[in-house]
């Protein structure tokens, strides 16, 4: 019996026409799984069903994900990250066997100015931040220096400017959901963070303004309340204005100091897929 699964052009690439087929058909899939994503149960023969394809230094994990949480594409991951996965997807082990990964605080990336190719450095912090009454799974985008304009070289800091350009909206309250900006998302597979996608050049597939050198791990609880909303709150500011905050109380203050001197950016973005 067909099953309903998403099966993309860069996981047919990488496992081939023959296998994607027998995919298709129902030969080698499933019925039921566990969630790469969200961890909670899934069928292929009753809800549309992606297919993950975790591509490690030497060896290579399929796995499924419900389609509503991330699409089906190609991860690349660490061959430590890798062997967790196949521990966890062969039930020798649960969430908590999967490779401990640093805080997201001290987690520095590189990443790609949003009009050009200007490397920065970016610090992201995840935490639920309270909105409205009602807590937020919310992501804290931070560069470690000042951002110039692609082609300068400053010295005037260009961060908000370039990210209000794109769609993100100054924030004058945290009081407030921020509006939404077309073509972003945030990627979580294996229940980790992995990525900012923001849209692609001339209708092509999203790429990552931000990436994970390795994995984030983040808290139960984000994970829990991402997987409810479907959105996360994701919020920017120049260097040196929110910094690492050890409570999500500190960091809410942080992001209310930033709000009130025209410091702070922000818009929500769906998970990758959704």
């Amino acid at each position: 019996m067909p099953r309903m699964l998403d099966v993309s052009d860069d996981v047919r690439a990488e496992i081939g026409d023959e296998e994607a087929e027998r995919l298709l058909g129902g030969d080698s899939a499933p019925g039921s799984y566990d969630c790469t994503s969200c961890r909670t149960p899934g069928d292929t023969d009753r809800e549309r069903t992606s297919t993950v394809l975790f591509v490690g230094e030497e060896t290579a994990v399929l796995a499924f994900a419900h389609a509503a949480c991330i699409p089906s594409q190609v991860v690349a991951v660490s061959e430590e990250q890798l062997q967790g996965a196949v521990r966890s997807i062969q039930g020798e082990g649960d969430q908590a066997g999967a490779p401990q990964l640093p805080a997201p605080a001290t987690m520095p990336t590189l990443t790609a100015a949003p009009d050009g190719p200007v490397q920065a450095e970016l610090g992201v912090t995840s935490g639920l931040v309270l909105v409205g009454g009602d807590l937020h799974p919310a992501l804290v985008v931070e560069p470690l220096g000042p951002i110039a304009r692609a082609g300068t070289n400053g010295p005037v800091d260009v961060f908000l400017p370039l990210l209000i350009e794109q769609g993100f909206a100054p924030v004058a309250t945290v009081e407030k959901v921020p509006p939404s900006t077309p073509g972003w998302s945030v990627l979580l597979a294996m229940g980790q963070l992995h990525a900012i996608l923001m849209p692609g050049v001339a209708g092509s597939q999203p790429t990552a303004w931000w990436q994970a050198h390795q994995a984030m791990q983040v808290a139960p609880e984000w994970r829990s309340a991402v997987n409810k909303t479907k959105r996360v709150l994701v919020f920017a500011a120049p260097v040196g204005t929110i910094g690492s905050q050890p409570r999500e109380d500190l960091l809410r203050e942080a992001l209310d100091r930033a709000a009130s001197a025209g410091r702070l950016v922000a818009t929500t973005m769906p998970l990758a897929g959704t």
